[in-house]
């Protein structure tokens, strides 16, 4: 190995990153060019730059428009760009969603819509049903993001409130073809849980929603609760009509991103082995898990011998205790972390491919065999910062985060242990 081990995991989290960059995923999805309009609309962290390369690609006249996180907008020529909040929707996000339906509506059946979504792409769309504010969207969506709930959960809940997820999008869309080209960021890569699904058929109803919402505690605002007992909300179901002509793609996926990774790790003669792309649960227990396994590996060349890399990606969830700054990915690390307990030649980075872990602009962290003896000559105690959901306090303070700006993509969480 020519590199050092944090270059290596850093060389690893940006392969996958790449694999999963517009410009090289939309081309071969492109659909031919209809008797009538071409209309292009999104939502999601990588929507502006799916925009962009559909643009680059696309041989013809398009107009549209799609929404993304602040701070995520690119320069297009014919297609407008709205930003909006993320995790917790704004007063933009509620525009956009009314421009959404607006661009839509009075299609017919020789026109085209093209649909750019990825995730973030539920907090982008917050249109809420009849007898539901803003307000009390923002209440709910902050309790789910608490409540430790995983993102199907979270996603059934949101689409029932809502006048535009659930396949609501795409029914305003008809009598148009739909073409739904979707960068997965959910586990299990279902196009119902990737933003919410605002142009896919949802199979799931208003009471399973109100279970979830039973399951984790979760206060409902009344007009909310009123919407989703009396049925009103229920989303649009596979038999509809109005989504005969859809069709959908996964033009990326957590799974190709790790593979990419594999072959980086795989040309540095390191054996890459893939844990899973779907993998979910509390983020300081799955850190557990991975480090025993690292520890196995260090021990009795179990699951496989050293030197390795132990990838998987998913989406962890946090239970909020603390007060710290913390995210999915690097509260995943610091329980490596400590779990690991110092074991030599052991390194791991955690980071979310869209370049904003929890409410933070960094990605994510590394972690190193003497990770914990930095903290504890800085006064720092490892398991505080655990307890106070500080994950991003705790590696900042070390100079151990990974900072790379928005990545104009999302393939959700990439967690890389390497054992040398």
């Amino acid at each position: 190995m020519t590199t050092t081990p944090r270059q290596l995991l850093e060389n690893m989290f940006n392969a996958a990153v790449r694999a999963a960059l517009p410009d090289a995923c939309i081309p071969p999805f492109l659909p031919a060019a209809p008797k009538g309009r071409t209309i292009v609309i999104g939502a999601g962290k990588a929507s502006a730059e799916m925009a962009r390369a559909l643009e680059q690609h696309w041989v013809g006249k398009l107009e549209g428009v799609v929404v993304t996180r602040y701070g995520y907008a690119v320069p297009c020529e014919h297609i407008r760009i709205l930003e909006a909040a993320h995790p917790v929707p704004d007063a933009a996000g509620l525009e956009a969603s009314k421009t959404l339906l607006e661009t839509v509506s009075g299609l017919t059946e020789d026109d085209l819509v093209i649909c750019l979504i990825s995730g973030g792409g539920s907090s982008l769309l917050p249109l809420p049903g009849p007898g539901i504010s803003l307000e009390d969207k923002q209440q709910i969506n902050r309790e789910l993001l608490r409540s430790g709930a995983n993102i199907t959960e979270m996603n059934c809940v949101r689409r029932h409130l809502s006048q535009i997820k659930g396949g609501r999008l795409a029914a305003a869309c008809y009598p148009a073809k739909v073409v739904n080209l979707l960068i997965s960021d959910v586990p299990g890569d279902n196009p119902i849980d990737i933003a919410s699904g605002p142009t896919v058929p949802d199979p799931t109803t208003c009471e399973e929603a109100l279970e979830i919402v039973r399951r984790y505690g979760i206060k409902l605002p009344e007009g909310a609760r009123r919407y989703l007992e009396s049925g009103e909300g229920e989303s649009i179901k596979a038999d509809d009509p109005r989504l005969a002509r859809v069709t959908t793609h996964l033009i990326a996926t957590p799974q190709l991103a790790l593979q990419a990774a594999a072959n980086v790790a795989k040309e540095a003669g390191i054996t890459p082995v893939l844990l899973g792309d779907s993998i979910e649960g509390e983020a300081r227990d799955v850190g557990k898990v991975m480090a025993g396994i690292a520890l196995s590996v260090r021990a009795h060349n179990q699951p496989v011998a050293a030197p390795c890399v132990l990838l998987s990606g998913g989406e962890t969830t946090v239970t909020i205790k603390g007060n710290g700054r913390g995210g999915r990915n690097v509260e995943f690390l610091l329980s490596t972390a400590i779990a690991l307990n110092g074991a030599e030649q052991v390194y791991a980075l955690a980071g979310d491919t869209d370049g904003v872990d929890g409410q933070e602009e960094i990605a994510g962290a590394v972690c190193t065999p003497d990770t914990l003896a930095r903290a504890w000559n800085l006064k720092i105690r490892p398991r505080d910062s655990l307890d106070n959901n500080d994950g991003h306090g705790f590696f900042e303070a070390l100079g151990d985060s990974v900072i790379t700006g928005p990545t104009l993509t999302n393939v959700n969480d990439f967690r890389a242990i390497l054992i040398l």
